[in-house]
């Protein structure tokens, strides 16, 4: 039978067998023996963390430590391989971190003080191209004291660097290993996490084992973790119901979620963990352009794209329509692009068109990623076309690629609208429009907007209690509106499908929403 299981029912179950005093779960010693596999189409672009701002975040939590981190159910920064953080100032411009004692990497090395500054400061030297040192605009300076003590001096008050430091971006490396200046290239990698990259077969899989000298925070309960990588999603679920995998993290599409759900005899024997996500999808448009650079096409295409029925032809209740940039249940989440367009009206998109002088049919290319968001993306974007099409206003062809080349073309500025998907680095109104504004950011376009690059941003860095910087992230997100570089679509929920024997699901995703393959166990039979 099928079962949709959640928090309070996992934790029930766990009463009821502790009370019976016969396991339905195993023990923790037996929990380590065990091995488990992970379904995903989620493959890693890169196996540096210097170089990652993507979806490789899923394989390096697990292999990787940073400093701060966080643990299932937390909303804040955690300590990681760090034993304490602080600010020392009232300003929030000096933080410092004391290391926990005697920590080393995988393979022996010291992991001190000067790895850590290693770390962080070739991000910055390396400067990958739309990579993650667009997180560290505020660091000025990384200092050691002894082994044990680093201290970041950040150039403007800044109270979502602790954050920072908590995404996997800022993952430790052993200095021996990752070069000051350029990517490593070997196809290896060196960390210090719950688990080591035994090996790797790119575009397969990913085989990794407990990591014996590891310290911090994850309590695996497991002895080992494949990932394997697939290209749709319907040969991943199909290995499921195989047995050939264990769970599903990052690909189902909304049909297949609603078969887990309608308990059909196929899906006897597996189970669907649902949890709200934060992760949103949207369209970028390219202001180098000739046509995507007009701000009347932007806002014609506001005016007219259909959220809800897109929703609900191709995501079928699994989404909801989003209308600004920060997702529901983060603070400063509004309802903007609404109340600024209201519902899809052709008449008013034409009078936008007709008044910048624009008269015939604007042609358009969308692009987007055909496998890192599963299969749905390529329907969505049918439904896209269909509803510009059908105004008479527009003429739209998609293209799709795979991720690694779709990544390369929107790099460059090859495409004049691309849809993008983004799992929030952390949760905080910060992360949903820091990344995307300045001359550097995370999409590789620059987007020049001196009011929230200069004043906004800055002005909310300064006040520690994140809850109280709802007025300036309503102000940005007047700001993004205004200008549409940016087109929020729809906000999704997040899903861990598997075997009935796996438990651990409900506690398997971060505030990250990575996948902590540590929490994963096989449940023991009578």
């Amino acid at each position: 039978m099928f079962y949709r299981t959640s928090l309070q029912a996992a934790a029930a179950l766990a009463s009821i067998s502790l009370l019976a005093g016969c396991g339905v779960f195993s023990d923790e010693d037996t929990q380590s023996e065990q091995k488990i596999s992970v379904g995903t189409m989620s493959e890693p672009t890169t196996l540096d963390p210097a170089a990652a701002w993507d979806g490789s975040w899923e394989l390096m939590r697990n292999v990787f430590q940073t400093l701060l981190s966080f643990p299932s159910g937390s909303t804040a920064p955690q300590p990681d391989a760090a034993k304490s953080c602080r600010f020392t100032d009232a300003s929030n411009k000096l933080f410092e971190c004391e290391l926990k004692p005697g920590l080393t990497f995988s393979n022996g090395d010291k992991l001190d003080a000067a790895a850590v500054k290693h770390s962080i400061e070739r991000i910055q030297t390396i400067d990958v191209k739309g990579g993650p040192n667009g997180l560290l605009g505020s660091l000025d300076t990384v200092e050691t004291t002894g082994d044990r003590i680093v201290k970041f001096s950040l150039k403007t008050p800044d109270a979502t660097f602790p954050f920072i430091l908590a995404t996997p971006a800022m993952s430790l490396v052993p200095p021996d290993e990752y070069p000051s200046d350029k990517l490593r290239e070997d196809g290896k990698l060196t960390g210090s996490g719950p688990y080591v990259l035994d090996s790797y077969d790119k575009g397969k899989k990913a085989e990794l084992v407990e990591n014996s000298k590891y310290q911090g925070f994850a309590k695996r309960k497991n002895k080992a973790v494949t990932i394997r990588y697939f290209g749709d999603s319907d040969t991943m679920v199909e290995a499921l119901k195989k047995k050939q995998i264990d769970a599903i993290y990052r690909g189902l599409t909304a049909k297949e979620v609603v078969n887990f759900q309608s308990k059909q005899p196929e899906y006897d024997g597996l189970q669907l963990v649902e949890t709200v996500g934060a992760d949103i999808r949207y369209l970028v448009f390219n202001t180098k352009d000739p046509m995507a650079g007009k701000l009347a096409v932007r806002r014609a295409i506001a005016q007219v794209v259909d959220r809800g029925a897109l929703v609900g032809k191709v995501y079928q209740g699994t989404a909801e329509p989003l209308y600004s940039m920060v997702p529901k249940g983060i603070s400063g989440h509004t309802t903007e692009f609404f109340d600024r367009y209201g519902e899809p009206n052709v008449t008013k998109a034409r009078k936008i068109l007709r008044e910048a002088g624009i008269s015939k049919p604007v042609a358009l290319t969308f692009w987007y990623s055909s496998d890192r968001y599963g299969s749905a993306s390529t329907p969505e974007f049918a439904e896209i076309k269909r509803q510009l099409d059908a105004t008479g206003l527009f003429k739209i062809t998609v293209q799709g690629r795979p991720e690694k080349d779709f990544q390369k073309g929107y790099k460059a500025g090859e495409y004049p609208v691309f849809g993008r998907g983004w799992f929030p680095d952390f949760p905080d109104p910060d992360n949903f429009v820091a990344p995307f504004v300045g001359q550097k950011n995370v999409l590789n376009i620059p987007y020049d907007s001196p009011e929230i690059t200069d004043q906004l941003l800055p002005a909310s860095r300064r006040e520690s209690d994140r809850g109280a910087v709802t007025k300036q992230f309503e102000r940005a997100q007047e700001i993004l509106v205004d200008d549409v570089r940016l087109l929020p679509l729809w906000q999704g929920k997040l899903y861990v499908a598997s075997s009935e024997e796996i438990g651990g699901g409900e506690l398997a995703l971060d505030p990250q929403t990575v996948m902590q393959m540590w929490e994963l166990y096989r449940k023991a039979s009578w």
